[in-house]
């Protein structure tokens, strides 16, 4: 039989075996090719001493290349039993350096399985990469329980992320991003990559967490402003804004920003800085 560099099945084999194909209802689209795994992998940079959280393996394309690449442990969190037995596998060959948990992501507390330091390396589902970023990005304590993400996304989705003020992508996501730590675009892929082929492209972001934030200011207060402004982005913040005080133009004005502005004018440090005027 046929094997990869790590020693296991080529995975349309595994596919094949496990008749895994891609369910349009879990978000799924694989990710076939080992060398663009493995390409991914290494924009986490070293894991031989790191723990690696894995969301949505499929058939383990990206798991094999983690623990190909050093990864001292990874943790993956599968929805679709389907892939278990193939993920199995994968730990058998691995001596156990995979450990799977069968559930859904948005529902698993995964934090008792690791031993720090931590990096989230995934090819996302489509359908809960964004909530997913934004839980890791605004945790109740920072620094969080990570050191940095390392994330498939659609293009569009990755490019709000690092999209800087003035710009149609810049909004929330860009915020949340950019406020305490270092988000950039490290991978391009086409949809024929993918097996079925999405109608996007894709891109993965590399983000790395600050040990603080870049501006002081309350987390909570700053995602309450940031929503509410962005919410009607169109609007002048006088405007988008004016559910949140009675006297939002003198709010505005105190925190040196011209009350005409709109949302997608303002840096982070002016968000932070306005989100100071309502702690």
């Amino acid at each position: 039989m046929t094997t990869s560099a790590d020693g296991l099945p080529p995975l349309r084999d595994v596919i094949s075996t496990h008749e895994l194909r891609a369910q349009k209802s879990l978000g799924q689209n694989f990710l076939l090719d080992l060398n663009l795994t493995g390409k991914i992998a290494r924009q986490a940079g070293d894991l031989s001493n790191c723990d690696v959280l894995e969301v949505g393996p499929g058939p383990g394309g990206l798991t094999r290349a983690l623990l190909y690449e050093g990864a001292r442990r990874v943790v993956a969190i599968e929805r679709d039993e389907r892939c278990l037995p193939a993920l199995a596998e994968i730990s058998e060959h691995y001596d156990g350096r995979l450990k799977v948990i069968s559930g859904d992501a948005l529902a698993v507390n995964p934090h008792e399985h690791f031993e720090g330091p931590i990096k989230i390396v995934a090819n996302l589902p489509y359908n809960v990469g964004t909530e997913l970023l934004v839980r890791w990005l605004t945790p109740k304590e920072w620094p969080p329980f990570w050191d940095s993400l390392t994330l498939m996304f659609q293009r569009e989705v990755a490019h709000r992320i690092v999209a800087q003020p003035g710009s149609k992508a810049y909004g929330r996501l860009s915020i949340l991003s950019q406020w305490r730590s270092d988000a950039k675009i490290v991978m391009d892929l086409p949809p024929q990559a993918f097996t079925p082929a999405p109608k996007v492209s894709s891109a993965v972001v590399h983000i790395t967490k600050c040990d603080q934030p870049k501006f002081n200011c309350d987390a909570k207060v700053l995602e309450r402003v940031v929503a509410t402004a962005f919410n009607q982005r169109r609007k002048m913040l006088r405007a988008s804004l004016k559910s949140l005080a009675p006297d939002i133009e003198d709010r505005i004005n105190a925190a040196g920003i011209k009350p005409t502005e709109r949302a997608e004018q303002l840096s982070v440090e002016e968000f932070c800085t306005l989100s100071q005027m309502f702690s």
